[in-house]
């Protein structure tokens, strides 16, 4: 099969330089995950409001202040959980050394242990063992990974914040425009918002679908199926809770 047909080349020098090369972290899920959250976080507010009657400007006002709340909240939240990986890396890598620099023959006996459990016997697993704890940074990288299941490298944390704060405030401000348009009143600012926020999460789905090579029309159905349940419970919590706001004064 020729190269043109898969995602990357198999020739022998194209292999080295890519297995050479620092993997490149991605910021995919970050953006997945802080568009359809923005997104939903504005529609449960907006259709909290509409279940509650109340007039389209506090769904803009409440849903603005909800907005960069959560969004602040995501960020910073997805840089705790992200910089929590890399610290848990680095103590596994302290740990690795301290134990190989007291007990190097335990240490051993896990990497034969490692690959014998791989199909490798006899000879060929001794030359693995020995070929890896002479060289110590190997002997690390290959205990991180193969005993503990963890990747050498990861996403920076700030670049995950970013990605998750910026793309949850973007996505959430599509379902607002509307009620900022001069000519919309009423109940037609909800429609329209409605609208707006179901092609949003579509659109979400969609480009993931496009991205990571899944079937773009299921991908979009699954989100928007997602962002609609969410909605549709904050729309009930609103229709239920409505007559606790009797008594508020709208003006």
């Amino acid at each position: 099969m020729s190269d043109h047909h898969l995602e990357h080349s198999h020739d022998p020098a194209a292999i080295r330089k890519r297995l050479n090369e620092e993997p490149a972290p991605s910021y995919l899920r970050d953006a997945i995950l802080g568009g359809i959250d923005g997104c939903v976080t504005t529609v449960a507010v907006i259709a909290s409001v509409a279940g509650a009657g109340l007039p389209g400007m506090i769904a803009f006002v409440l849903g603005i202040a909800s907005l960069i709340a959560d969004a602040f909240s995501m960020g910073v939240s997805n840089y705790q959980a992200v910089k929590s990986d890399d610290d848990a890396r680095e103590r596994l890598r302290d740990q690795e050394a301290r134990h190989i620099e007291i007990d190097p023959g335990g240490e051993r006996e896990e990497i034969r242990q490692i690959f014998s459990q791989k199909g490798f016997e006899g000879e060929t697993l001794e030359n693995i063992v020995q070929t890896i704890s002479a060289n110590k940074r190997l002997w690390i990288n290959t205990m991180i990974q193969e005993e503990f299941g963890h990747p050498l490298s990861g996403p920076s944390p700030w670049k995950a914040a970013l990605a998750t704060f910026s793309v949850f405030i973007g996505v959430g401000l599509i379902p607002l425009l509307p009620f900022l348009a001069p000519f919309l009143a009423g109940a037609e600012m909800f429609y329209i918002s409605g609208a707006v926020a179901i092609l949003s999460l579509f659109g979400i789905g969609w480009v993931k679908g496009v991205i990571l090579g899944m079937d773009r029309f299921r991908a979009g159905f699954e989100t928007l199926a997602m962002g609609g349940g969410a909605a549709a419970l904050a729309f009930l919590l609103g229709f239920v809770f409505e007559p606790m706001l009797g008594n508020l004064q709208v003006g």
